[in-house]
C-alpha cells in the first residue's frame, strides 16, 4: 500500500467521524433545550419620589407569585409527591434530626422556624435581615423565587416550576418535625 491509498483511507474516516459527531452535535443544539421563560426581566425602576432604598423595599413588599395561592393549595397537596420533588433539594439540603448543615441549612422542623437561624450554619446577610418565621406563605414565596424574596440570598436555586409542586413540597415539609404542622384546611 503506498501512502496516497493511505491519505484517502485517513480522509475517509476522518470525514465519516466529523460527519456523524457534527450531526449529533447539531441535533444535541436544537432539540429539548427550550427555556421555560426566555431572558431575564429587569425590575423596573421606581419613580426618583417615590423611590425606596432596595433593603427596605425588599423587607416590606411581598414577592411576586407564590404566597397566597399556594397557602390555598396546602389543603389537597400532597407530601409524597413533595418528597419526590424534594430529592432536587437534597443536593444541598439535608432533613433529618440533628444532622450537621451541608451547603444549606438542615430544614427539619422548619415551618414556623425563625428564619436564618438553624444552628452551625452561616446565612447570608440578607436573610439574617429577612425577619421573622418561615410561615407557610414566606415559605411559598421563597420556593417560588429565593432571590427574589431574599435579594442577595446564598441560595442559588431558581425556584419551582408550579404552585401545586411549591405547595407539595411545603406539605412535605411539614411532616419533618417531631410534631408535624398541619396544614390549612
Amino acid at each position: 500500500m503506498d501512502s496516497f491509498e493511505f491519505t484517502k483511507i485517513a480522509g475517509a474516516v476522518l470525514s465519516a467521524l466529523l460527519l456523524i459527531f457534527g450531526v449529533k452535535t447539531a441535533i444535541d443544539m436544537n432539540v429539548g433545550h427550550t427555556p421555560e421563560k426566555p431572558g431575564f426581566v429587569l425590575p423596573a425602576a421606581a419613580p426618583a419620589e417615590t423611590a425606596k432604598p432596595a433593603e427596605a423595599a425588599a423587607a416590606t413588599a411581598p414577592a411576586a407569585g407564590g404566597g397566597e395561592e399556594v397557602v390555598a393549595l396546602l389543603a389537597k397537596a400532597n407530601p409524597e409527591n413533595g418528597k419526590a420533588i424534594f430529592t432536587k433539594c437534597q443536593a444541598c439540603h439535608v432533613s433529618e434530626k440533628g444532622k450537621a448543615p451541608t451547603v444549606g441549612p438542615n430544614l427539619w422542623d422548619v415551618v414556623n422556624r425563625p428564619k436564618a437561624s438553624y444552628p452551625g450554619f452561616s446565612y447570608s446577610d440578607a436573610m439574617k435581615k429577612k425577619g421573622g418565621d418561615w410561615s407557610f406563605a414566606e415559605l411559598a414565596h421563597f420556593l417560588h423565587g429565593p432571590k427574589t424574596f431574599v435579594p442577595g440570598t446564598k441560595m442559588v436555586f431558581s425556584g419551582l416550576p408550579s404552585s401545586s409542586d411549591e405547595a407539595d413540597v411545603i406539605a412535605y415539609l411539614a411532616t419533618l418535625a417531631d410534631t408535624p404542622v398541619p396544614l390549612p384546611k
